[in-house]
């Protein structure tokens, strides 16, 4: 199968009996690394020679005296949450384990810490994935999508893509970028599919998620996957078409507008935020949801934020699911 999502790390890793990612010291040294972590050249002595010894000893404890002789305060905070981060896999021994307790414990990190994880347990949940319409949607549960409207069709791009071409353009880039006219960012469909492979850490294709059932199709499975690996769940999400008629005895938003929509529709008032997307989960073993609910389908909502963005919390299907058996596998 051809590779996908390298900067993910999940090369780095290796996996238990029950295909979790035991956090090896090489993915620790590999975040270590980042831009948001290596000392800028104007960082204190102090933080350079922190930074050197996790490099040669990456599980080495670090005491507060450490932290608080950093000079630059938002460095000790950048440090604290790193270590943070750091320590908690470590006593999980699994990255998806982490990941759950640090979820079900409402620990709070930086969106890049927690988008890392979840791009590094997605790249295991879909390992083997031969599809890039799932793959392509997959990457909207770690990476913000800035929504363009062309021809009353909705379309994806990433949001920190679009960022730096309107820094270069000083202008929306999107409508260029459909029509052809930035070299390199197509519209993921009718016979480019197989240029995702070596495109995916660029996330330079956009996802025609109004106009093409594929996408949408692609963004089910992709939450079955992750609430397979994550929760062990034997369950089948579908994409629909309309939300009428819908019998709304239990929901999940995937996002803060999806949240919105959903609590509007149950209390019969009008929607606060644009529906782009409604997925139906149906849970195959009955034995793990709660009595009332069984054999009841879950709804799903995605919205669009009032700024044109989609950002998914998949953390939301994590706590926001009926199951009588423990939330977290």
């Amino acid at each position: 199968m051809p590779e996908f999502w390298v900067a993910s790390g999940h090369h780095l890793t290796r996996l238990d009996d029950a295909g979790r990612m035991i956090v090896t010291d090489e993915l620790i040294v590999a975040w270590l690394a980042r831009p948001e972590v290596l000392p800028p050249p104007e960082a204190c002595a102090a933080e350079r020679t922190l930074h050197k010894r996790l490099m040669d000893q990456p599980r080495a404890k670090v005491s507060d005296m450490e932290l608080i002789a950093l000079q630059d305060p938002d460095a000790r905070e950048n440090w604290r949450f790193l270590l943070t981060l750091r320590d908690r896999l470590i006593a999980a021994g699994t990255v998806e384990e982490g990941y759950a307790q640090i979820v079900r414990d409402g620990v709070t990190l930086p969106v890049v810490f927690m988008s890392q994880l979840v791009q590094l347990i997605l790249r295991n949940a879909l390992d083997g994935c031969s599809d890039p319409q799932v793959l392509r949607a997959a990457e909207c549960f770690f990476r913000p999508q800035r929504s363009h409207i062309q021809n009353d069709t909705l379309f994806l791009a990433d949001e920190e893509l679009v960022q730096l071409l309107e820094q270069e353009m000083h202008s929306s880039p999107l409508t260029a970028m459909l029509s052809g006219g930035i070299d390199g960012l197509d519209v993921l469909g009718d016979g480019n599919d197989w240029t995702y492979w070596s495109r995916s850490d660029a996330h330079t294709m956009v996802l025609n998620f109004g106009g093409d059932a594929a996408a949408r199709a692609g963004m089910a499975t992709a939450i079955a996957a992750y609430l397979r690996h994550m929760l062990g769940l034997d369950c089948n999400v579908t994409a629909q078409a309309s939300a009428d008629n819908t019998d709304l005895r239990w929901f999940v938003g995937l996002d803060q507008a999806g949240t919105a929509i959903g609590n509007a529709l149950w209390n019969k008032q009008p929607l606060p935020a644009t529906l782009v997307g409604l997925f139906r989960l149906d849970i195959a073993d009955h034995a793990r949801v709660t009595p009332d609910l069984r054999g009841e389908p879950i709804w799903l909502f995605l919205g669009l934020g009032a700024d044109g963005a989609v950002r998914i919390k998949p953390q939301n299907l994590l706590t926001g699911l009926p199951l009588a058996a423990p939330v977290l596998n």
